[in-house]
Parts: C-alpha cells; sequence; structure tokens
C-alpha cells in the first residue's frame, strides 16, 4: 500500500496551517500571541510588586486545569478534523467569490454604463481595495454569527464552538462542518461585493496588499491579539477604543454562560458592527467572573455530541413541517440561548 500521496497530503496541509504567513495558525502568530501574554502577565506582577519567575509566568501561561480539560482536548481534535479530514470532504462552497465579483461589476456596467481607469496611485488604489475587503470580511463575520445565534436551525451547529468550557487559541476551531459551509458561503458573497464594487469604481482589476492570500489588515489582526480572543487572557478595550475593536476580554464574554451576556460581541477583530447594530458589549477594565459551555449540552467533548447531535437537533426543527405520525412526540424546547 503506497502511503506516499498520503503523506505528502498531511505535510502540505501542515505547511500551510503553521509556516504560512496568511494562515490563522501560523507559528509567527502564535509566537507574537505567546509573546504578548508572557508581556502582560510579566507587567501584572511587576506592577504588583511580585518578583518576576519564569516558572510562574509559565503556570499562568499555560494553567494545569486549562490543559489538561476534556474541553482542551476535544479542541485538539477538531483541529486535526477541520484540517485534515474537513478540508479534503466538505471544505468547498457553493457561491463562487470570483463569479459574484464578475457579476457585480457587469451589474454596476448595465446601470451606469462603462467606468474610467482612475488616474489615482497604484498604491492608494490597492490600500482602499485592501480596506474594503477587510471591512466586508468583517460584515460577513458579524452577519453570519448574528445568524447563528438568532436562527435557532443555524445555532444547533453553532452551539458546538460554544460548548468549549476553557478557552485556547485551539478552540477556533472547534466549529461544525455545517457551520463552517456556511460560513465560507456569506463570507464569499460579502466579499465578492465589495471587491466587484471597489474594481467597477477604479475602472479596473486591483489586487489588494495581501500575505498567502488573506488580507493584511487580518494579517496583522491575527499576529497582534486574535489568538488571545480564545484564551484566559482578561485584556479589555475601554472608551472609542472598545467600541471599534474586538478586544480579547470582549471574545470572552461573548462566549460567557451569563444570560446578560447573550447576543453580544459578534465581531472578529472590528466592534464597529456591533457598535452599529446595538450588540456591543464593552467589559470592564478588571477580570469578570465568566463561566463557558452550553449547560444541558448533551455528550458534550464527543464525536456523538459534536458532530452527530447537531443534525439530529436540527432535524427536529423541521419535524412540524412534516406530517404527524401516531406515537411521535416532539423534543421538548430546548432553552433559548444566546
Amino acid at each position: 500500500m503506497d502511503l506516499t500521496v498520503g503523506v505528502k497530503f498531511f505535510l502540505g496541509q501542515c505547511e500551510k496551517l503553521l509556516f504560512s504567513l496568511g494562515s490563522h495558525f501560523s507559528l509567527t502568530s502564535l509566537g507574537m500571541a505567546l509573546l504578548v501574554a508572557t508581556a502582560f502577565f510579566a507587567a501584572q506582577r511587576f506592577r504588583r510588586g511580585r518578583r518576576l519567575r519564569w516558572r510562574t509566568i509559565w503556570r499562568a501561561l499555560f494553567p494545569k486545569r486549562i490543559v489538561e480539560a476534556k474541553s482542551n482536548q476535544a479542541d485538539i481534535g477538531y483541529l486535526f478534523f477541520n484540517v485534515f479530514v474537513f478540508g479534503v470532504v466538505f471544505g468547498w462552497a457553493v457561491l463562487s467569490y470570483q463569479s459574484i465579483s464578475n457579476g457585480m461589476m457587469e451589474l454596476a456596467v448595465a446601470l451606469f454604463g462603462p467606468a474610467e481607469p482612475s488616474a489615482l496611485p497604484s498604491w492608494l488604489q490597492r490600500t482602499v481595495i485592501t480596506v474594503m475587503l477587510f471591512l466586508a470580511y468583517e460584515l460577513g463575520y458579524w452577519f453570519n454569527h448574528w445568524l447563528s445565534h438568532k436562527v435557532p436551525l443555524l445555532w444547533e451547529f453553532h452551539k458546538v464552538h460554544h460548548s468549549a468550557e476553557v478557552l485556547t487559541p485551539l478552540t477556533n476551531f472547534r466549529v461544525h462542518p455545517i457551520y463552517a459551509w456556511i460560513f465560507a458561503n456569506i463570507l464569499a458573497f460579502s466579499a465578492a461585493l465589495a471587491n466587484g464594487a471597489g474594481h467597477y469604481m477604479f475602472g479596473a482589476t486591483i489586487p489588494p496588499y495581501a500575505l498567502s492570500d488573506t488580507n493584511m489588515i487580518l494579517v496583522l489582526f491575527i499576529h497582534g491579539y486574535v489568538h488571545l480572543q480564545h484564551s484566559h487572557m482578561w485584556i479589555s478595550f475601554r472608551g472609542l477604543l472598545g467600541r471599534i475593536l474586538i478586544s480579547p476580554a470582549h471574545h470572552q464574554v461573548h462566549h460567557s454562560a451569563d444570560p446578560r451576556h447573550f447576543n453580544k460581541n459578534f465581531g472578529s477583530c472590528l466592534a464597529l458592527w456591533d457598535w452599529m447594530f446595538g450588540t456591543l458589549y464593552v467589559p470592564a477594565r478588571e477580570r469578570e467572573a465568566l463561566t463557558f459551555g452550553v449547560p444541558g449540552h448533551r455528550d458534550a467533548h464527543t464525536v456523538k455530541g459534536e458532530l452527530v447531535n447537531p443534525l439530529i437537533d436540527a432535524a427536529a426543527h423541521f419535524k412540524p413541517l412534516w406530517p404527524e405520525r401516531k406515537g411521535a412526540t416532539l423534543p421538548a424546547a430546548q432553552r433559548e440561548q444566546l
């Protein structure tokens, strides 16, 4: 049995995941997150007049209760599934980014006529396109996230992510394949609309600034602090900054099981859309007491509970549309989540 193809694929996926600067899980971005976290804990101890001991810092960065938690172990499994299995079996989207982008340009030409090439410098055009695509990504992310909490059928798949009882950068991979597929299509649609509008505006195809096909602005956020959003690091942005950017504390509040935090902070990097649409919760400067997870979630951190049960629960939403059979009963209504 020749395993060469499988080994090459595995190594190729590892290379794209860990060594591509545009990857959402590159070693460079993880290294930057580690540096930021170390500096944060060191500054806290210095401020309190305590000695700086590396063993203490290590324990603060990687607390045993989180490292050994079943939730964290499940997230490791999600990493392998979503990168090496889902990428092959289900890693495609129905909507074509290029087709929608071209359609947007054709529609604009039909409505307003052909556009003249812009006389603006190339660097300025590329900068504007880069910003437009980043804002479109953030809006698409917010809208998908909002839908996933507001539509009960979609929540059945998204609650898999919220079933995490501890947060680490690996929690980013804790997503159901159905959710990932919907997410990819919504992002493709929002980005394609922005791309088509931008190209028509400048009268030419303008490439954005990007690294490994990832928007440069998003790459900067990923290398800044985005990994710390799924962590125990309470770094809170306050004031105007807390209304523009999603800090690690913002997103930890989003994962909170406290009802007063439900339906808050849907953004990825920007709090701007949450602020605009009334879903923003600016966290306190000092750590708030939070617990994570979905109360009553069946078979948490298992393949059945995280991959199979959501399909069963989603199908139950269609039962009122089917003819009632003798002896059939509908499942009890689930507690409204987030």
